[in-house]
């Protein structure tokens, strides 16, 4: 499991809480829904759209 603001400083789109901020200001969605938690919860197969990017969450083998 991993939040949703942590994945995006993970993934290199935010670099601090205030860009994360703003990324879920311009518009952010898991699994096809808007969502602007940075504290949500996501979990392995969960699809985040932020920023022009697609991310995927994956539990490591």
């Amino acid at each position: 499991m991993i939040r949703l603001g942590q994945l995006l400083k993970l993934a290199g789109l935010a670099s601090g809480g205030g860009d994360v901020k703003a990324i879920l200001a311009d518009g952010v969605t898991v699994n096809g829904e808007a969502d602007d938690r940075r504290g949500r919860q996501l979990r392995d197969g969960d699809i985040v759209i932020a920023g022009g990017e697609e991310l995927r969450v994956s539990a490591q083998p």
